[in-house]
């Protein structure tokens, strides 16, 4: 069992296979880690041995990206099973998930769907939040989605859909700036007035990542959460804008899909905590 860790206002990175012999070799000054809790599953084998000896000299947050905790089915009590059994296990600084849904009946989409704001949605995520947090003995985060189009049904905006679900089931919130931007982008309204509107005291841990850029049928931008690339200077822009009002804030560099070598990796993380540091230092000056 390890001491409980809590994340760092610090810059970290999602732990991957492929960057082992540079975190093992180097042990680099990261603020966390991040893994993706379905990796972590099983009983043993390599995952777990790595991830024991990185937890050691980390803070760790656990983001889930399989409980589909919009969808009509409810909660699946084994998935839920195995995600506490990671928890347990590891005691991460955070636990996250996404305001999404990847079920229906039996079928699984390998994708993250969003959901119509109305208030029977809200009412069935709140309930399922709360499940989750009951048999977790733990808040946990949840994240705004990236979107694409807006439902024609839903009875209110995404921002107070969230506050709504915050207020009700006592979550916290997981801020993803890439996906703010992808959504608004998108739909074409103001990326800042949608941080305006979000209920920033509440965010725990902030996302950044890549995304990357096609056109629609009308030859509009569309851009697409991609997670394979450095994350865009539009996005760094949001980022100190958020900052500004929320003041430093753990923030995970999401690089899921064609993976960099680990120096360019560990640069946004860098990038991300030169952000910090400048805010502060201009905080202190003024």
């Amino acid at each position: 069992m390890f001491d409980p860790k809590p994340l760092p206002r610090r810059a970290g990175v999602g732990l991957k296979h492929e960057h082992y012999g540079d975190i093992f070799g180097k042990r680099p000054d990261m603020g966390f880690f991040e893994i993706h809790a379905e990796n972590y599953m099983g009983a043993g084998g390599l995952p777990h041995r790595a991830l024991t000896e990185i937890r050691k000299d980390y803070p760790l947050s656990v983001h889930g990206v399989g409980l589909s905790i919009g969808a009509e089915r409810g909660i699946d009590p084994d998935h839920l099973a195995r995600l506490k059994a990671v928890v347990d296990r590891y005691e991460p600084g955070m636990v996250s998930e996404h305001l999404a849904w990847s079920t229906h009946d039996s079928v699984f989409l390998n994708d993250l769907l969003p959901l119509p704001y109305t208030e029977a949605v809200l009412r069935r995520v709140v309930a399922h939040v709360d499940q989750v947090q009951t048999h977790l003995g733990r808040v946990i985060l949840m994240e705004n989605p990236s979107t694409y189009v807006a439902f024609a049904e839903s009875e209110m905006s995404e921002t107070d859909f969230v506050g709504a679900l915050q207020k009700r089931s006592g979550c916290g919130l997981l801020l993803d700036v890439n996906n703010v931007f992808v959504s608004a982008t998108n739909q074409h309204y103001s990326p800042k007035s949608y941080i305006d509107a979000f209920p920033l005291e509440h965010v725990g841990e902030i996302h950044l990542g890549g995304h990357a850029t096609d056109s629609d049928d009308n030859g509009e931008p569309l851009l697409i959460d991609a997670h394979d690339r450095e994350v865009s200077d539009p996005v760094w822009t949001l980022y100190a804008y958020v900052l500004e009002r929320t003041g430093r804030q753990p923030t995970l560099i999401e690089w899921d899909n064609d993976l960099p070598q680990w120096n360019v990796l560990a640069g946004d993380a860098a990038r991300a905590e030169a952000v910090m540091q400048a805010l502060e230092r201009h905080s202190h000056a003024a």
